[in-house]
């Protein structure tokens, strides 16, 4: 199995996950990276950026729809 095909079906799982696990996950990953010495790059966002983040997921689609700025100038019509 390839890294890639690992890293999708553990997006896929994570998403399905009640938050309080995914919350320990998190947790884990930030100490594997410590002991590794990875510096995370979400640890210092505010709660702002953390709020973006979270309705980001909730609004997310994982369908592989692609909308151009023609199809957008279609809906907005000024």
């Amino acid at each position: 199995m390839n890294t890639m095909t690992i890293r999708e079906q553990l997006c896929k799982q994570i998403n399905n996950l009640p938050d309080d696990i995914v919350e320990q996950i998190a947790d884990f990953t930030l100490f594997i990276m410590a002991r590794r010495k990875i510096a995370p790059s979400y640890v210092d966002w505010s709660s702002h950026q953390w709020q973006d983040f979270i309705l980001g997921q909730f609004f997310r689609e994982d369908d592989d729809v692609e909308y151009s700025l023609e199809d957008a100038k279609e809906i907005y019509n000024p």
